[in-house]
């Protein structure tokens, strides 16, 4: 009884565990990720997941145009913001 007993005391300290290394971390960096596309505002400097630089010129409540380096405007979902690099002052 007692080896079944500390069989399935390690087993949930595994998955505990394994809970506060993994899964909160990662919980905690999609919610920021998440609150920084919606925050995204005209005039932020943004990288995309692709790696595009630019400059924000308008924001609709799902999609975002950029303005690339040669003025070339590209439209992109706010999911593929990766970081603000820089907040404008605009």
């Amino acid at each position: 009884m007692n080896a079944a007993i500390a069989n399935l005391l390690s087993i949930v300290l595994f998955f505990v565990i394994f809970y506060f290394l993994f899964i909160r971390p990662q919980q905690k960096r999609q919610r920021a990720i998440q609150q920084m596309q919606a925050n995204l505002k005209k005039g932020d400097k943004i990288v995309t997941i692709g790696g595009l630089h630019g400059i924000i010129d308008s924001v609709d409540e799902d999609k975002i145009i950029v303005r690339a380096g040669d003025g070339t405007r590209l439209t992109f979902d706010r999911s593929a913001v990766r970081e603000v690099v820089a907040e404008s002052k605009a």
